[in-house]
């Protein structure tokens, strides 16, 4: 490849995230990359973020999809041509867009798939479908994990398929200004995400409710989509109803004051496949308590430096570790200074170093394929 080419990249995605925006955004702008980027809808039905002008590398395909349960099936129309293009990257596969690139432009042009790690089927003919599906990854000729558990899980899956790590990188630079001396009186705890028992709301509630009732001083903020937050907070006593401040869903752009005011952070989800929150928490200087059900947390909690890992569905855990905080100040203060030093590492251009890297791997390999069809 000479010096002047770029490498003429294409994304598929479902919909345009902030956080993967920060991310193409910074590749866009690697002189190395000729970038597009393709959703294939606006914004899902159900979607809490606002929607922004979308950059001129950006497109939203023409299309509808199909609901089934929780899931939606894509099917667009128009698909621009990939004749002059280096590298596909597909974020899902469960559409027929996805399907036809993964069974008929990979057999051309190289394709990444771009996931987390994967959720177990559910049973029925749903379930025989989403296996179907899954079955055209097959294809790829190669797969960019979302985190090292992800990594782990499509080891497992694909043997002997070239595996990269390439987790979500967000910009975290609104976090890291006016950062308070930590901790302050009372502690302010933080947990941010949809209030449902995925995220496993009730089991900090419970943790919560057990520090209240052993005399700690210490604050809950819950921010995110109320969902089932209501028949949660019944089963709490008055005295500890007191001490939670319910701050309802935030845009993106809003979520730097609130994590300005927490001391620690808590994401206790039962399963996350990776959970963007953690980012924007070691970009904002806080101690970290996660499940090991959250995938970022095997690469972003150094356990004992910068926070603590407890087990998926252990309130008992979430209250250990909050307990350990809250008995020694001191302890904030350094896994503060510790997240802070590590999120100098997980920057969008970062990633989009670490994507160019990829590619470039697949780029020769491209250019000899469409010479010989």
């Amino acid at each position: 490849m000479g010096l002047m080419t770029k490498i003429r990249v294409v994304f598929y995605l479902v919909v345009p995230s902030p956080y993967q925006r920060d991310l193409f955004f910074a590749l866009s702008q690697r002189p190395e990359i000729d970038l597009k980027v393709n959703y294939l809808e606006p914004a899902s039905p159900d979607s809490p973020w606002p929607q922004k002008a979308l950059q001129p590398y950006e497109s939203i395909l023409l299309g509808q999809y199909l609901s089934w349960g929780s899931s939606r099936f894509h099917i667009n129309w128009h698909l621009p041509s990939l004749k002059t293009v280096d590298v596909v990257v597909l974020n899902g596969y469960q559409s027929l867009t996805s399907q036809i690139i993964l069974n008929h432009t990979a057999k051309r042009i190289p394709c990444i798939f771009w996931g987390e790690k994967m959720v177990a089927s559910s049973g029925g003919v749903k379930g025989k479908l989403q296996k179907v599906l899954a079955g055209g990854l097959q294809q790829c000729w190669a797969i960019a994990a979302i985190g090292s558990r992800a990594v782990e899980d499509y080891q497992k899956r694909f043997p002997g398929k070239p595996i990269f790590n390439i987790p979500y990188y967000c910009n975290l630079s609104q976090f890291g200004t006016n950062i308070p001396q930590r901790p302050r009186e009372p502690v302010t705890i933080l947990l941010c995400g949809q209030m449902i028992a995925r995220k496993g709301v009730d089991l900090l509630l419970s943790a919560f409710e057990r520090l209240v009732r052993s005399g700690f001083k210490a604050r809950l903020l819950l921010v995110g989509r109320e969902a089932e937050l209501p028949q949660m907070m019944a089963t709490l006593s008055p005295e500890t109803r007191q001490c939670i401040e319910y701050a309802g869903f935030q845009a993106p752009e809003n979520l730097p004051h609130f994590f300005r005011q927490a001391d620690l952070f808590v994401l206790p989800s039962r399963y996350d496949g990776w959970g963007v929150v953690v980012n924007q928490a070691l970009g904002a200087g806080l101690p970290i308590i996660c499940s090991d059900g959250v995938g970022a947390a095997q690469d972003l909690v150094e356990p004992g430096v910068n926070g603590f890992i407890f087990q998926n569905g252990d309130a008992d855990g979430i209250f250990q570790a909050l307990t350990h905080y809250l008995q020694n100040p001191e302890a904030i203060r350094t896994a503060s200074q510790a997240s802070l030093a590590k999120a100098a590492i997980w920057s969008p251009e970062v990633g989009a170093k670490r994507w160019l890297e990829v590619l470039e791997k697949f780029t020769d390999r491209s250019d000899r394929f469409r010479k010989e069809v």
